[in-house]
């Protein structure tokens, strides 16, 4: 007999599709799917190892709802949208165009961390989202994502080679690798620290801010940022069991 738990999470991202298996109160181990390679037969190996209450997803990626649609098929299916509850309020002029995993993200930091909160997700874009000190959604900053970057060197210049992003050696690269890697992760952390610089100096002088890193390449860059408090790998995942307790 299959075991029964409250939720499948799917947070479907450009590059790679996370799932995991929720109760309320803790999510599991979750599953890493490139986004391009997502297939129906991917849910429903999962969905013979677990009868689910409900199905919670988040997407940018909108080609590929149909198969989470699909797998839902007989089962309650909740997408994180604007209109649902989130835990947090929303003050931005068009919600509608506002990115769902960026809604998860902020209601998994002011569940988990509290308000005011930044949470900057290292993704194939890295995003800043920022919840106010009255607990609302007013907005954020989308800049390149440090693959993104890397990988326009490479394809528009005609010696610089493809590069694997890990810390460098030093600030001075003594090699080509060597000196875009130090100009790519030590670049990108100089970046982070003044947009954040910036969106504390704005809208919360002298005052204390939860700012929290998620998304793939946040190990790599946020670890050795003293501006970010914590590393969250799941934050997304934990918003979509967050905003299930609050919707079901």
């Amino acid at each position: 007999m299959k075991r029964r738990v409250n939720y499948l999470l799917i947070d479907i991202s450009n590059s790679f599709t996370k799932i995991a298996f929720a109760t309320r109160d803790r999510i599991s181990s979750p599953m890493k799917v490139a986004t391009p390679k997502l297939n129906s037969a991917v849910f429903r190996r999962l969905l013979k190892q677990r009868t689910v209450d409900a199905v919670i997803a988040c997407s940018v990626v909108p080609h590929r709802n149909q198969l989470v649609r699909s797998a839902a098929r007989g089962t309650r299916l909740l997408w994180v949208k604007p209109q649902i509850r989130l835990g947090v309020g929303i003050d931005y002029p068009d919600p509608k165009t506002i990115g769902a995993d960026r809604l998860a993200n902020a209601a998994a930091v002011t569940a988990l961390c509290g308000f005011p909160a930044i949470v900057v997700d290292f993704g194939t874009a890295v995003t800043f989202d920022i919840v106010s000190g009255n607990k609302k959604y007013i907005g954020g900053v989308i800049a390149p994502g440090l693959e993104a970057m890397t990988n326009f060197l490479y394809q528009r210049t005609a010696l610089l080679p493809k590069l694997t992003l890990r810390e460098p050696r030093s600030a001075i690269g003594r090699s080509t690798v060597e000196a875009m890697r130090a100009g790519a992760i030590i670049g990108y952390r100089g970046a982070v620290r003044e947009i954040i610089a910036r969106i504390k100096s704005e809208r919360f002088h002298g005052r204390r801010v939860h700012v929290i890193a998620t998304g793939g390449y946040a190990d790599l860059i946020a670890r050795r940022l003293r501006e970010i408090d914590a590393v969250h790998s799941n934050l997304t995942l934990e918003g979509l069991r967050v905003i299930a307790n609050l919707n079901l």
